[in-house]
């Protein structure tokens, strides 16, 4: 495993990740609220905040936007994404490799690993090539580690979701993105089993301010070492104004009425 704190994706040690790859996996339905937000322009803009740590989308929005942004945003490749369209078990395509994501000035990969999926063994597998190839370019990789099948009877149980960490420290991710699991004691557990993977929780469907800070600041109470969102973020009509709050709960530690009252 590589040492990643002095990497682009961590900051003192911590990470925030600006997801956007939602347009592939979601669709247009994520970007209604928000019109504007469908403008991957507007995302890259929000990730020249301090906060944030790396970008991350998909190779067309990586190709299209990426050039303009490059002195002032770091960009993590999503290397597989399938959309919401496909309607069986869950799966990813591979859309990228690793080195042409390299090629495009990627400092980071990430790749999603549904655990507990019929084709699980395959994704693993692909999962293996990928990390490999990172690890002859020096580069970090993020595991999007979701248990989902239909063998699985509820993906948001702490258990499961310990075991989503523990996968991807056992297959060899740097960072393990895992869903939260409702409380600070159960995300104590998730750390435990990630080990040296730095273990990040996924920013989830829009919530209110203090609803969202809340979990994160339980998270990095926890142990954990921050946050891979998307909706929380981008789906407000001012993303700069909850990344300063996430500036104060991950950086600074700061309590959720301080990083609230920081970022009036």
């Amino acid at each position: 495993m590589i040492d990643i704190d002095d990497s682009p994706l961590c900051r003192d040690g911590k990470v925030l990740i600006l997801a956007y790859d939602h347009g592939l996996e979601h669709g247009p339905v994520d970007f209604e609220g928000v019109p504007g937000s469908a403008d991957p322009g507007r995302t890259f803009e929000a990730a020249t905040h301090d906060a944030v740590t790396s970008v991350a989308v998909q190779k067309g929005v990586a190709e299209a936007f990426y050039p303009s942004y490059e002195e002032d945003v770091d960009l993590l490749l999503k290397l597989n994404g399938t959309s919401n369209l496909w309607m069986g078990e869950p799966d990813s395509a591979v859309n990228c490799t690793v080195d042409y994501a390299y090629d495009i000035g990627a400092s980071s990969v990430g790749f999603t690993l549904y655990g507990g999926s019929n084709h699980e063994i395959e994704m693993a597998e692909e999962f293996r090539d990928a990390q490999e190839a990172a690890r002859e370019r020096d580069l970090p990789v993020v595991m999007w580690s979701y248990p989902r099948g239909q063998g699985l009877k509820n993906d948001t149980e702490p258990d499961t979701i310990a075991y989503a960490a523990r996968q991807a420290l056992e297959l060899g991710a740097d960072v393990a993105k895992v869903k939260y699991p409702g409380s600070k004691s159960a995300m104590e557990q998730t750390v435990r089993m990630a080990g040296p993977t730095k273990v990040v929780m996924s920013g989830g469907s829009k919530t209110t301010d203090r609803e969202f800070l809340e979990s994160v600041k339980a998270v990095i109470d926890a142990g954990g070492k921050g946050l891979a969102v998307g909706r929380n973020v981008w789906q407000r009509e001012n993303p700069h104004r909850i990344l300063d709050a996430l500036e104060q709960v991950i950086f600074a530690e700061s309590t959720v009425d301080e990083a609230l009252a920081a970022a009036e």
